[in-house]
Formats: structure tokens, C-alpha cells, sequence
């Protein structure tokens, strides 16, 4: 059967389509995306603004006409932290639903850790032994460790990529002191974790998902994505250290030239490098493996298992 996952996130509205059905591979047959930014879209008490929720409608409405149009059956859309951490969240779902005739489930930070985690864990296998996930959205930093599919410990914490980047840091390029205070907040938020995960022992494979991994590992040398998603991508800790001061002294526009980087994403690319430094460094990761598969495939995946 032809599934479409609809995921509203803080930087996108995006709609997967895939044809897939139980105990089978889903082979992704089309991807549409608008570029959504909430992050940009909130007024000062974090709520969504007007101009926002009308963008956010739209997109929804077109993302079901092209599912429509691409003949999928059955449409699972689900919203994240940009829209369970505002205010108004609840008005802004009624509103999509009655706009839309779409009713997206909200899922929690814990439940995304835990969908990325068995996305994660169906793309390598049991063979990878206890795996520990890394994922940097544009709302949060999700963490997961488990030998199983189910993990062991999962947590999310406040540090997206575009959420930073809208709060934190100011100019083009950021100052450095801004970059030297952000910087020391994300490692304060991530060491209260560490212990959680500690306990659990050595990770026997580490792996990054998300968009910000995937060009962090682009341009510290991994193979393109034209090469295809069998290929093995890493990111190693020390090239990434010496690469964070180099984006911290770039303007987006610089950024938005480097090798895999989108001019959408190029902005708040430092933000998700201090992030992913930290992460690593406290949680003594020299080196991770980039997992094509994230959160939407997650999706897929647990509801083909509730199909079965």
C-alpha cells in the first residue's frame, strides 16, 4: 500500500510518501517539502503568530493535495516540538483541523527519541549491538541507548538547531561572545543527562540522524548524497571541532556555499554544530555513522508493525 507521513516540524512541513506493507523494506516513491521556519514565526511568548498559523495551514493543504494526487491511501501527519511547546498550540491544531480536515498527532519528546531510535535500529540491524542515536532537529536534541528496538533511555532537551539560532544568536556572523555563551549553555543542558546514559555502558555503535548530521558530515568530507544511501557516512569529533569556529566566523550567505549545505538550513548550521560538538564530546563519541533513516521512517515503520 502507497503510506504518506506528513511531519509539521519547526523548519518544514514535509510529506514522505512510501510504498511499503508488513515485513517489507518502505521504498520511498516521492518527497515534498515547504520550507516553514516556526521558529522565526513566534512572538515573545512563544506563541505562533498569525502569519505563521496561515503559512502553516497552507502548507498542510497542499502536502494532502499532493498526497491525493500521488494516490496515497492512508496519511499519518504528526507535529513536533514547534507546535507542542507553543502556547497556542492547542488553537493552531483546532484551526488546521478545521481547515485541513487534517488531525496531526503531537507527539511527545520522549516519543520522538524512541520512533528515531527503532528507525534507527531496523537500518543497521541487530548486528550493531547497543546503539546510541543522536537527532538534531530544529526544536530539539533527541538522545536514545538500547540493545532492543524499544530503547533503554531516551530524553529530548530544548536545543534545536533553529530554535538556538533564533534566540542566541543574533548578527551575521554572531558574535563571539554570543557564540561562547550559547555554547555554554548547550554543554550545561546536555551534562545533566550524561549520567543517565553512563550507567548504561559503552555504546557499541553511534549513530546521527537529521539534517544537520547529514551536512555537518557532508562538509567535513563525507560522500555526497548522490552516491546513494548504501554508502557509509561519518563524522568524526575532531574534524568537527576544527570546523565550528570556521562556521562561527562565516555569514549564512558563505555557509549556504559549502558542500551539502541549503541555503534554508545554512543559518542556523553553527547552532546545530555546537550542539552536535557537545553531544559528542560529553557523551565521549569520537566518531558517529550517519542513518538515512529518522523520525518519519519511524512513523512508517510502527504503524506497518501495528498493521502486522
Amino acid at each position: 500500500m502507497r503510506l504518506g507521513v506528513l511531519d509539521v516540524g519547526s523548519n518544514t512541513v514535509h510529506l514522505l510518501v512510501v510504498d511499503a506493507h508488513p515485513g517489507a523494506r518502505p521504498l520511498p516513491a516521492y518527497s515534498h517539502k515547504a520550507e516553514l521556519r516556526l521558529a522565526e514565526l513566534l512572538d515573545a511568548d512563544g506563541a505562533i503568530r498569525e502569519d505563521g498559523v496561515e503559512r502553516l495551514v497552507a502548507h498542510i493543504a497542499e502536502a494532502r493535495q499532493v498526497a491525493e494526487d500521488k494516490g496515497v491511501e492512508e496519511v499519518l501527519p504528526f507535529a513536533t516540538s514547534a507546535i507542542r511547546e507553543a502556547p497556542n498550540g492547542e488553537r493552531v491544531l483546532a484551526r488546521v483541523a478545521d481547515e485541513t480536515g487534517t488531525t496531526l498527532t503531537v507527539l511527545s519528546g520522549e516519543d520522538e527519541a524512541r520512533l528515531t531510535f527503532l528507525a534507527a535500529r531496523r537500518w543497521f540491524g541487530w548486528s550493531a549491538g547497543r546503539l546510541l542515536v543522536l537527532d538534531i532537529g530544529g526544536g530539539s536534541l533527541e538522545v536514545a541507548y538500547g540493545m532492543d528496538e524499544d530503547p533503554d533511555a531516551a530524553i529530548s532537551l530544548p536545543l534545536g538547531a533553529g530554535r538556538l539560532t533564533a534566540s542566541a544568536l543574533p548578527g551575521d556572523p554572531p558574535g563571539p561572545e554570543d557564540v561562547r555563551a550559547l555554547r555554554k549553555h548547550v554543554r550545561a543542558e546536555i551534562a545533566r543527562t550524561v549520567a543517565e546514559f553512563a550507567r548504561l555502558g559503552t555504546p557499541d555503535h553511534v549513530v546521527g540522524t537529521s539534517k544537520t548530521f547529514k551536512q555537518l558530515a557532508r562538509i567535513a568530507g563525507a560522500a555526497r548524497s548522490a552516491e546513494g544511501v548504501y554508502v557509509p557516512r561519518h563524522l568524526g569529533r575532531s574534524a568537527l571541532e576544527q570546523w565550528v569556529p570556521r562556521l562561527a566566523g562565516m555569514t549564512t550567505r558563505e555557509r549556504a556555499t559549502l558542500p551539502g549545505v541549503s541555503p534554508g538550513r545554512a543559518g542556523q548550521l553553527l547552532a546545530g554544530a555546537l550542539v552536535a560538538e557537545a553531544a559528542m564530546d560529553l557523551l565521549g563519541v569520537d566518531e558517529l555513522e550517519i542513518c538515512p533513516w529518522a523520525l518519519r521512517e519511524g512513523v512508517i515503520l510502527r504503524r506497518l508493525d501495528h498493521m502486522a
